[in-house]
């Protein structure tokens, strides 16, 4: 009896875990082959598990695609949020933590790729683009501009377009992130991308702290 009380309760453990293991899976090919070209026997195979039985969870690749962005990349976002929700100190070293903290919990992981698989294939699943665009880069944007909008108020930045520095800031974060994830030959364009971002962040104050 306690063997098969075991046994049902790994049975239980293993369902529950089934999302995040389909989730990750889909991930990790998306990566690698690309949305177009990554099937759902393909994600199904790799998590282990039959393909009638990922329909349990969801219902076709675009609803998985969704499903990947909210439940691996939205997340990482949402904590890089709450380390920095109580933060005291000056606008300048709170942008310097927002860049670094999204670089270590984000932008240098694998899971980075998926911008690279967005822009590549934007044009033929615009739904998916809008999306990433929503939920992750505006996400981001709208991080950035906080932390401007917080340096001005305090006048520890001067007046600028917020809406163009966001701008500004985001694209050089999202280029460092696709060239490092990006593979050979155009891969690691920048040889250090700690390096990089500290100097994104010392032109950028230097252009923000008042005149």
């Amino acid at each position: 009896m306690a063997k098969t009380t075991c046994n049902k309760s790994r049975w239980v453990r293993r369902k529950e875990a089934r999302p995040q293991e389909l989730l990750a899976s889909a991930l990790a090919l998306f990566i690698e082959q690309g949305y177009a070209s990554t099937r759902l026997e393909d994600i199904a195979r790799r998590a282990g598990v039959s393909k009638p039985t990922m329909y349990l969870y969801f219902k076709s690749k675009e609803e998985l695609f969704k499903a990947v962005v909210r439940g691996r990349v939205v997340p990482v976002i949402a904590e890089i949020e709450t380390l920095l929700a109580g933060f005291e100190g000056d606008s300048a070293e709170l942008m310097r933590r927002v860049i670094m903290l999204r670089w270590v919990h984000a932008g240098a992981k694998k899971d980075a790729g998926l911008i690279r698989v967005i822009t590549a294939e934007a044009n033929n699943f615009p739904e998916l683009a809008t999306v990433y665009r929503a939920e992750v880069i505006g996400r981001d944007m709208r991080l950035i501009a906080k932390v401007l909008d917080r340096g001005i108020a305090r006048h520890e930045f001067r007046q600028v377009d917020l809406a163009l520095a966001t701008e500004v800031l985001t694209s050089a974060m999202l280029m460092l992130t696709m060239w490092n994830s990006a593979v050979q030959p155009l891969g690691h364009l920048v040889d250090d991308p700690v390096m990089f971002l500290e100097a994104l962040v010392d032109l950028m104050l230097g252009g923000l702290l008042p005149r």
